[in-house]
Formats: structure tokens, C-alpha cells, sequence
């Protein structure tokens, strides 16, 4: 595929930590707009590290990364924020900023932008509704549980509608209601054109929803696709039914908000 076609192209990539030996071996893969992927692996495989390398967070070892049209290599370094704000993150240990409110932290990519603050003021209350945290807006992040620092996490990196969404482990401290929620919303975000990447070890999830998947084992990638077709339209239907039982009561707000949001 050519770069043109793709929103992130690896091509022999290595990474080694100082002088130990590679942790990811001769990554090559392409992901297209709008495409929909779980990284799966066992703990160590690399999922981490091959996220950090796609939010530029680490320079390869070796090997071409190509994202957004742009060689990383050859870019100047004045362009690399731009190129980042364009990425939205979902951090396994959510990285929030403890002296901001649950509100605050998620507005902070829309201030960021120079959103106007009274849509700052109404995407965000829609948003945090979506994910169950309307009671939580002034809460600090040290006083939250670690199931509502991570729906403030992913708040946070889908509020600004990024082209790329990466999530590492975003479901890992959420119980199944919650999860197959949070994934309706990432659907949601993909059906209007987010590539997105889900690091999870959540096998029962990726078995259910039946999406490609990327896979690591001892530094080295493989892809597949259970439903034969970039995605199961039938089990993300399924995901759809599910999350809307048992939130009837906030399920009409709820819906509305994602939708004027997204």
C-alpha cells in the first residue's frame, strides 16, 4: 500500500531498550483510514512499546515509520506537535493531571485547540455523561476510583475526534457493562472515519466483536481477521444491544450527547 493510502505504514521497524536485544523484530504492516484493529499478545510481547512507536512517544531502532503522510525520520521537528495532536492516546496507567477536575482534564485538548469555550463547555458535559461520570465534574483525579480515572482517560483522548485513537487497555478496570459502552463509543468514533488501535487482553471482547487483529509474539507481528471482512457487522450490532440494557434511565441523554458530540 502506498503512504498515500494509509494513515500509519511501519516497514522493518526494530526497537531495542540500550543494548538489550530487540523487543520488536521487523514490524511491517499498514493501517488504512477508518480502520478498526485489537493489538492482542501476551504480558511482554511488546503491545506497549509498538503504541508508544505509533504516538511517537519512541524513535525505532531501525526500520521506516510513515504517519499521516509523513516519514518520522526526515520530518522536522517543528511539525511533530502538530502531527501528535492529531493522535488521540488512551494511557494504561491514564497519565490525568491531578490538580485539574475530571472537567478540566477532558477540556484540556479542546482549550488546547482554542475551542471555543462555551462548546468546550457543551461537548465535554455530553461526553462525560456518555461515560457515566456527570456526578464526578469537579471531582480531583486522586479521588476517583481506577474504573472513573479510566472513562476520564478515554474522555479525554476521543474529545477532540482524533484522525488515529490508540488504547492501551482502556477496558482493563471497567466492568463488562461498562466495556462493551466504552467500545459502542469507539465504534461510534470509527464510523466516522478514526483509524483506531486496542491494545487488550481482553480475549473474550476481541472473540466477541470479531475485529482484525494485530498480534505480537516474542517481538514479532502477525494480522488476522476472524470475520473475513475488516469487521463483524454483526457483533458490534450485538455490542450496540448490549450496552443499551440496563442504562435505560440515562440511556435518551446519553445518546443524544455522543451523538451532537461526535
Amino acid at each position: 500500500m502506498s503512504p498515500s493510502g494509509s494513515i500509519v505504514r511501519f516497514e522493518n521497524v526494530g526497537l531495542r531498550y540500550g543494548i538489550g536485544p530487540e523487543v520488536l523484530q521487523d514490524i511491517s504492516f499498514s493501517l488504512s483510514p477508518g480502520s478498526f484493529h485489537f493489538l492482542v499478545g501476551e504480558s511482554g510481547a511488546g503491545k506497549s512499546s509498538l503504541l508508544k512507536l505509533m504516538y511517537l512517544a519512541l524513535t525505532p531502532t531501525r526500520g521506516l515509520i510513515n504517519l499521516f503522510d509523513h516519514d518520522i525520520a526526515t520530518t522536522p521537528r517543528r511539525q511533530m506537535p502538530e502531527l501528535r495532536r492529531r493522535v488521540g492516546v488512551v494511557f494504561q496507567e491514564f497519565r490525568l493531571m491531578n490538580h485539574l477536575s475530571t472537567f478540566d482534564n477532558v477540556a484540556l485538548p479542546l482549550r488546547i485547540a482554542g475551542i471555543r469555550e462555551s462548546d468546550v463547555q457543551k461537548h465535554v458535559i455530553e461526553l462525560l455523561a456518555w461515560v457515566g461520570l456527570q456526578d464526578h465534574m469537579d471531582a480531583r483525579p486522586p479521588t476517583l476510583s481506577g474504573g472513573q480515572q479510566q472513562r476520564v482517560s478515554i474522555a479525554r483522548a476521543v474529545i477532540a475526534h482524533p484522525k488515529l485513537l490508540l488504547a492501551d487497555e482502556p477496558t482493563g478496570n471497567v466492568d463488562d457493562a461498562m466495556a462493551y459502552r466504552l467500545m459502542h463509543l469507539f465504534e461510534e468514533l470509527n464510523r466516522l472515519g478514526t483509524t483506531i488501535v486496542i491494545a487488550t487482553h481482553n480475549q473474550q471482547l476481541v472473540e466477541r466483536l470479531g475485529l482484525p487483529c494485530m498480534k505480537l509474539d516474542k517481538g514479532q507481528l502477525s494480522m488476522f481477521d476472524p470475520s473475513g471482512d475488516g469487521r463483524s457487522a454483526t457483533a458490534l450490532a450485538q455490542m450496540s444491544q448490549s450496552t443499551k440494557k440496563g442504562t435505560a434511565k440515562t440511556e435518551t441523554t446519553a445518546k443524544s450527547g455522543i451523538e451532537n458530540y461526535l
